[in-house]
């Protein structure tokens, strides 16, 4: 490969030595995560890191090309369906394209600074590229400018080219709930997904949006979190609430225990309450009885988004998101209520 010259070649660890004040076996020790640098001078190395633009590549240095080709993977450790789904969408492109992946997980609820811990980690590991699978608002400003140092793929983007211009959410919550009511249902009741996540925000405002453009006031929503422990517990709740007929609930995962806590307290589904939920994980073709769900194309969402992650990488020309229009697949769990015609 040719050489950089001076005046654009990337900046080294002699570059962080000089503006940290150090030298470059300290540079070396902080980047490694050895303990015994003073904190103090940790702090300023790792400011200096950020001054030039040094990309911590630790295998990188040991590579005549500079390049790891590697691509990082940050999640939010949960055992949601769709997590794994996306990153079988990842690995598939990253294999076709020669690049192999690292990932970081993040646990639920955790502050920014953790998510910020991650995308350092895998910086370090040598990733050349980063898929944000973590569709919480913070995550941009809590980054920094380390989306401009390293190419990044997140959930939402300025450009509007984030993995989540795949799929409409608002888009999924109004086909779910606009068949509940095309049923003949006179309102429909919810179970949000947790709200940490943008994808469950998004689907109840539009929830909302539907019923009050049919003149239907919305009833409480009944928070989940993605389990099918909440889908119980909310489904014990809507048992005993007299005249519920439909619910839209916001993962396939939370209406499987929903369904079961509903057939425990003697409600039929669809007979006494209609269910449609989100996903259209493989399970719920099988259901007892098969749920009407909305599909999400999991595994083209992590093949876009690595798709997208190593076009930034290589310089080639950008990749333009074509949204995926939500899919309605009708099953058995939800019918006209009784008192309809």
């Amino acid at each position: 490969m040719p050489r950089r010259t001076s005046g654009d070649r990337a900046p080294s660890q002699v570059d962080v030595a000089r503006v940290a004040g150090v030298s470059t076996q300290t540079v070396s020790r902080v980047i490694a995560g050895q303990a015994n640098v003073r904190p103090e001078t940790a702090h300023r190395v790792m400011a200096a890191v950020e001054a030039t633009g040094y990309r911590l590549h630790a295998a990188a240095a040991s590579l005549a090309s500079g390049r790891t080709r590697m691509l990082g993977v940050i999640s939010v450790s949960t055992a949601r369906y769709s997590t794994s789904a996306i990153l079988l969408g990842v690995e598939a492109v990253a294999a076709q394209e020669g690049y192999a992946v690292t990932s970081a997980s993040v646990p639920q609820h955790s502050p920014p600074s953790a998510f910020v811990e991650a995308f350092d980690r895998l910086e370090r590991q040598g990733a050349e590229g980063i898929v944000l699978l973590a569709p919480v608002g913070f995550l941009p400003d809590a980054l920094g400018n380390r989306t401009d140092r390293t190419p990044t793929v997140g959930h939402r983007q300025a450009d509007g080219q984030g993995v989540d211009a795949l799929i409409n959410q608002r888009a999924i919550a109004r086909a779910a709930t606009e068949h509940l009511l095309d049923l003949g249902h006179e309102t429909v009741w919810h179970v949000s997904g947790d709200e940490f996540w943008q994808e469950s925000v998004a689907r109840r405002e539009e929830w909302e949006q539907v019923l009050r453009e049919r003149g239907i006031t919305p009833p409480p929503v009944i928070p989940g979190d993605w389990s099918p422990e909440s889908g119980y517990r909310a489904g014990r709740t809507i048992a005993v609430i007299p005249g519920v007929t439909a619910v839209f609930v916001s993962s396939d995962e939370m209406a499987f225990g929903m369904v079961r806590a509903l057939h425990e307290a003697g409600r039929s589904v669809p007979g006494d309450v209609s269910v449609v939920s989100v996903d259209d994980i493989a399970l719920a073709a099988f259901a007892t009885p098969a749920l009407t769900t909305v599909r999400q194309p999991f595994e083209q969402v992590g093949r876009t988004a690595a798709e997208r992650v190593i076009a930034l990488i290589e310089e080639r020309e950008p990749l333009t998101t074509t949204p995926v229009a939500p899919e309605l697949i009708v099953r058995a769990s939800a019918a006209p209520p009784r008192t309809a015609d």
